[in-house]
């Protein structure tokens, strides 16, 4: 008995709501009549525009319209698929990001499409009250790349439905959605990003439904006076093509455009201030090598400024990607001349003090030879000129340091001629002598031509490489 009326209860509980959801479709059948028979407010229904038809007779009319509509059911079912007609305004492109490769758009979004059952008598459209669209069929398209997106709704959802005599059906909607686009940031900051806005069904195929762009490329507006923070619409076109995956082929529009970044923000903030430090730590060959304080400074410093540039300049993009970018290569090369100015007063100070050693060993040995020969003239015995005599005034104004290795080489050749260890001194100490610098301040002299025609020589190769190829 406890069974039995557990039963009954359920049975009355699902007659309930099956009576409930009728009461619902009646109401709604009933304000969308009410809708289409008032003739003021947001939907309205021109009253003078239909010839022998009158308020009175309007209201039946409307009724039969709606009466046996289903709304599950496509238009032109069995006969053929429904052509759907679409167009876009872009009201905005809030954000682009290189980092999540997305761009976020607010764009309204028409369909136009004909149902052979609404058609009504008369040459004059009615709009509905969006609220209402789930009484009307609607085509199920969709953004496939789309990561992100809602429909706005204040203060109502932002949908439109208007109802032409000849049955067609003007559906528009307002939306925000954030949308995938693969972009090749190789040539960033000087690159040229190509995105998408694709419009696919979900489920109708295309025996289903056709889409197709009501006026071509005139299809799409607002992208013309878009304006953008760092990019500026280069140019843009649509397509009509098929999406094809495994449950069949479905209809598919494309609009593509172009976004060409502007540079001048990045010439200002990153290309100015890496070239200037570039110009700074070449202030250093200016500097005498005995000031080792202001020379270290200068290229310590910039070293350590120009790494923090690039630091900084990387905080906007992906931190692991597989990209060399143009903004990397051109502060890889500032670094690279940076760090080579101190390097260049590294060497030009290490010759200097090789070249102190020589002189001060050179004066000694000199002193040491004239106070045991007691005369002024030494014969010192090269090992390429055995012959030569140096006179001790003489030496003074000739290099000498070729002389003081001979010299040297000459007394450890003497007890051991023949000897193979002598032979690989002598090769060591005449490659050694090929990075001897006879006057260290060349360094600096040809370091303030070759710097700067080096570098202008590499920015005319990189501009010309990331700006016209």
């Amino acid at each position: 008995a406890l069974k039995e009326w557990r039963k009954r209860s359920n049975t009355k509980a699902e007659l309930l709501t099956s009576t409930r959801r009728v009461v619902m479709t009646v109401q709604l059948q009933e304000l969308l009549v009410f809708c289409l028979t008032v003739t003021q407010g947001g939907c309205m229904f021109p009253s003078n525009h239909w010839g022998e038809w009158n308020d009175s007779q309007l209201q039946p009319t409307i009724q039969r319209l709606m009466k046996g509509y289903n709304r599950y059911l496509r238009p032109n079912f069995n006969e053929g698929p429904v052509e759907i007609g679409m167009s876009l305004d872009i009201a905005s492109i809030d954000a682009i990001s290189e980092i999540n490769m997305d761009y976020t758009a607010t764009i309204f979004l028409r369909q136009r499409w004909r149902d052979s059952r609404l058609v009504f008598p008369g040459n004059e459209s009615v709009s509905v009250d969006g609220r209402l669209v789930s009484l009307l069929w609607i085509p199920d398209t969709f953004i496939p790349d789309s990561k992100r997106s809602f429909l706005h709704d204040v203060t109502v959802e932002n949908r439109l439905i208007r109802i032409f005599s000849n049955g067609t059906v003007l559906y528009a909607l307002r939306i925000t959605a954030t949308i995938a686009c693969n972009m090749d940031l190789t040539k960033y900051p000087m690159d040229k990003q190509v995105c998408t806005l694709q419009l696919e069904s979900w489920g109708y195929n295309i025996q289903d439904v056709v889409f197709y762009w009501t006026r071509g490329n005139d299809s799409v507006k607002g992208l013309d006076t878009l304006r953008l923070a760092q990019y500026s619409v280069e140019s843009y076109y649509t397509s009509v093509s098929e999406a094809v995956y495994e449950t069949g082929r479905y209809p598919k529009l494309v609009l593509h455009f172009s976004l060409r970044r502007n540079v001048l923000f990045f010439i200002l903030e990153t290309y100015v201030p890496s070239t200037l430090l570039v110009v700074l730590s070449w202030v250093s060959f200016w500097i005498s090598q005995s000031s080792v304080p202001a020379r270290t400074c200068i290229g310590v410093t910039t070293v350590l400024t120009m790494t923090t540039l690039m630091m900084g300049a990387r905080t906007s993009l992906p931190n692991a990607n597989c990209f060399i970018k143009a903004i990397d290569v051109y502060l890889g090369i500032c670094f690279t001349f940076i760090f080579g100015a101190l390097l260049e007063y590294a060497c030009a100070h290490f010759y200097t003090m090789q070249h102190h050693t020589l002189e001060d060993l050179h004066r000694e040995l000199l002193r040491e030879l004239c106070d045991s020969n007691g005369n002024g003239s030494i014969p010192i015995v090269s090992s390429s000129q055995p012959n030569q005599s140096v006179e001790a005034g003489s030496t003074a104004d000739e290099p000498v340091n070729s002389d003081i290795k001979d010299h040297a080489a000459s007394k450890e050749k003497v007890p051991s001629q023949g000897c193979g260890l002598s032979s690989v001194k002598d090769a060591s100490r005449r490659a050694a002598s090929v990075f001897i610098v006879e006057n260290p301040h060349n360094i600096d002299r040809h370091a303030r031509a070759l710097f700067p025609t080096a570098f202008l020589c590499v920015n005319i190769l990189y501009w010309l490489y990331y700006l016209f190829l």
